[in-house]
């Protein structure tokens, strides 16, 4: 897979279009840009959504046929971070509703190849490799855990114990810089491959400058999408019918907010 060395000058441009003045009052034109999205073309948003909830329910089918319960609950607070590839094409609805250009799914879903430079292709495979170094961490602190413990059953009730709670407090706090790390690689970048034709070290350059530049927005933004995913992953994952399209559009908002347009 080839992949493009992004040039000093362009990643220098990419920085100087940065905003340093987002406020919470962005997240919440965002929010209801994102909804107008929705609700103008929601089968697009309920045809990607679809595909990630059975994503979802099928990998909790397989764990839970396995027995493997410890490996259901990281997958679970991991499964979010592939949310972001998975909106893709919901980035792709949003800059075609903005440009008045026709909405048909043939279009819609080659987005989901990026330019034909293999740039978002790039973006996806470190997401999913993400996933899984993110599953065999957790793997490595239960088994530390456990070893710890002295337990010699995999139950629930060892969650219960001392050990269980540290295992939960350590894999929550290790599982949360992975999260954040790869949410201020992404935010921006994949929304940018979308709209423009850069190459994925320069997008994912300037999502860590706007992070890095609006601390504190991007931080809300970022706690905001992970309790929506969370709440709406509850009842069968069913609530993610609405919540991810609507963050999916939502986050394009941001990403034209947050990220200048480019000199002519």
């Amino acid at each position: 897979m080839a992949i493009a060395n992004p040039g000093a000058g362009t990643t220098q441009a990419l920085r100087r279009q940065v905003a340093h003045d987002l406020g919470l009052a962005d997240l919440k034109s965002a929010l209801a840009a994102g909804w107008q999205d929705y609700r103008a073309q929601p089968q697009f948003g309920l045809g990607f959504a679809a595909v990630y909830v059975l994503v979802g329910l099928a990998l909790a089918w397989v764990m839970a046929g396995r027995g493997d319960l410890f490996s259901l609950i990281p997958a679970a607070a991991g499964f979010p971070l592939l949310a972001p590839f998975c909106a893709v094409g919901l980035y792709e609805v949003s800059r075609r509703r903005e440009r008045g250009l026709p909405l048909r799914w043939p279009p819609v879903l080659g987005a989901l190849k990026g330019h034909g430079d293999q740039q978002l292709l790039a973006v996806g495979v470190v997401l999913f490799v993400a996933f899984g170094f993110w599953l065999m961490i957790a793997h490595g602190i239960f088994a530390v855990a456990l070893a710890e413990s002295g337990a010699k059953s995999e139950s629930l009730a060892f969650l219960l114990t001392p050990s269980g709670a540290i295992m939960l407090l350590v894999g929550g706090g290790v599982g949360s810089i992975i999260a954040l790390a790869f949410y201020a690689a992404t935010v921006i970048s994949l929304p940018m491959l979308v709209d423009r034709d850069v190459d994925f070290l320069s997008a994912i350059i300037t999502s860590f400058a706007v992070v890095r530049a609006n601390r504190t927005v991007m931080l809300a933004w970022a706690v905001l999408i992970a309790a929506g995913l969370f709440v709406a992953m509850l009842p069968l994952f069913l609530g993610l019918l609405v919540v991810l399209p609507v963050l999916g559009h939502a986050t394009w908002h941001l990403y034209r907010r947050a990220v200048q347009a480019a000199p002519a």
